[in-house]
C-alpha cells in the first residue's frame, strides 16, 4: 500500500535547487595528511557542536591503511577545525563511521569496523575533544556465520518513542560466510553504548549499507542499497519492535538510485518531516538530492538538488537555526575528490 501510495503522487513531486556556489570542501584530497578522503559521517551534539567524521586513505581501495578521523565546527558549519585522527591502527582499516550522540549522558558514540570484520566502540566524553580507546563488540554483535561486517555508514540514532526511549540503533550489514550475498541488520544499545545486542536482520538477499530514522508511529525506517535490479530503486523495510524484527523489503517507488550508500534523517515529528539524501540517478553516481517527506516516507514530495554532477556518499544533521547541512562526496572525474559540505536553507525544506 505505501509504495501505490507514492506511485500515485510520483508525478507532484517537484524539484528546487540549493542556491548556487562553488563547491566547498571539508575533507580535500592530498590535504592534511591523507591522498584521499571517503565515507562521511555527521553529528550535533547538546551545545550544538557539529563533529564531521570521514576515512582518511591512502587510495581508493576499501582496504588497507586507513584511519578514522574527524573535524568539529561550533559555529553551525561556517569555520572548521583542522583535522583530528581518532582511530589509527597502522596498516589496518578503520572504517566504516557511524556516531550518535548519547543525549542521556551527553557522550559522543562511534561504531566503527576493523578490517571490515570485526566491530569497535569509540567514546568520547567531551565533543570530541579527547577520545577513549577502542573497544571491540564483535562477539557480542556478530554471528559466527557471518565475515564481511558493515556499520553504517552515516549516522546512527537514539529513540524517543518510550517503548524503547534513549535505544541507540545502529544501522549495518553483513554478509554469510556460505555466500555472497549482502543483508541489512541492527545492532543496538539500551545503556548508552556499555552493551551491545545484534537486533534483527531484514529477511530478503541483496540489500547492503542501510540507514535508519525513527517514524512518528513509533516504528523504524531502514532505507537500503539495493543489488536487486528488476527497478533501480531503494528499499525499505519496518520494524515494530525497536529494531528486533523487520518486515520484508519493499521497493520505494520514487527514491531511484545507482547502488549507492545514502541518508535517512528525522529532521522534526512535528510537523512530520523526514529526509534523505542519495544520488538520485538509475546508472550513475551523479545528482546528489534531498528529498522530502511528510508523511513518513510514504511519500516524497519535494527534491531538493545539492549538486547536479558526480556525487556519491552523503550525511545530514539539522542545524540550530533549522537549517540542514549536508556532507557529500564528489569530484570532476570521479566522485571522490573529497568531502564537500552545503547548507540547505529550512525554507527549502518546510
Amino acid at each position: 500500500m505505501r509504495n501505490f501510495i507514492a506511485i500515485l503522487f510520483v508525478s507532484s513531486i517537484f524539484t528546487l535547487r540549493a542556491q548556487s556556489s562553488e563547491t566547498k570542501y571539508l575533507f580535500k584530497n592530498h590535504k592534511e595528511g591523507y591522498n584521499l578522503y571517503r565515507i562521511p559521517a555527521i553529528i550535533k551534539t547538546a551545545s550544538g557542536k557539529l563533529l564531521a567524521f570521514c576515512e582518511g586513505r591512502k587510495g581508493l581501495s576499501d582496504k588497507g591503511d586507513i584511519d578514522l578521523v574527524m573535524k568539529s565546527s561550533e559555529d553551525n558549519g561556517k569555520t572548521w577545525s583542522s583535522l583530528k585522527v581518532i582511530w589509527n591502527m597502522g596498516s589496518n582499516t578503520c572504517g566504516n563511521p557511524t556516531p550518535v550522540f548519547d543525549k542521556v549522558k551527553s557522550e559522543v558514540i562511534i561504531l566503527g569496523t576493523f578490517n571490515n570484520a570485526q566491530v569497535y566502540v569509540l567514546r568520547s566524553k567531551d565533543e570530541g575533544i579527547s577520545w577513549e580507546p577502542p573497544i571491540n563488540i564483535t562477539s557480542s554483535v556478530k554471528a559466527n556465520n557471518w565475515k564481511w561486517y558493515a556499520t553504517g555508514p552515516g549516522h546512527a540514532i537514539q529513540l524517543s518513542n518510550p517503548a524503547y526511549e534513549n535505544r541507540i540503533v545502529v544501522p549495518c550489514n553483513h554478509v554469510g560466510n556460505e555466500t555472497d550475498k549482502h543483508f541489512s541488520h541492527v545492532i543496538y544499545s539500551d545503556d548508552g553504548g556499555v552493551s551491545w545486542k545484534l537486533g534483527g536482520s531484514v529477511p530478503n538477499k541483496n540489500t547492503d549499507e542501510c540507514t535508519v530514522a525513527e517514524l512518528s508511529t513509533g516504528e523504524l525506517m531502514l532505507n537500503m542499497r539495493n543489488y536487486d535490479r528488476r527497478l533501480p530503486n531503494r528499499k525499505t523495510s519496518i520494524s515494530k519492535n525497536g529494531g528486533d524484527t523487520w518486515t520484508n523489503a519493499i521497493f520505494d517507488s520514487t527514491l531511484i538510485e545507482p547502488i549507492c550508500q545514502g541518508s535517512l534523517l528525522r529532521y522534526s515529528f512535528k510537523p512530520d518531516i523526514l529526509l534523505f539524501s542519495n544520488p538520485l540517478n538509475k546508472k550513475k553516481r551523479k545528482n546528489l538530492t534531498i528529498s522530502v517527506s511528510y508523511n513518513n516516507g510514504q511519500i516524497w514530495a519535494k527534491q531538493i538538488n545539492i549538486y547536479h554532477d558526480k556525487s556519491a556518499y552523503s550525511d545530514m544533521v539539522v542545524l540550530n537555526n533549522g537549517d540542514v547541512l549536508c556532507l557529500y562526496e564528489t569530484g570532476k572525474i570521479l566522485p571522490y575528490s573529497g568531502i564537500a559540505l552545503k547548507i540547505i536553507n529550512k525554507k527549502l525544506i518546510h
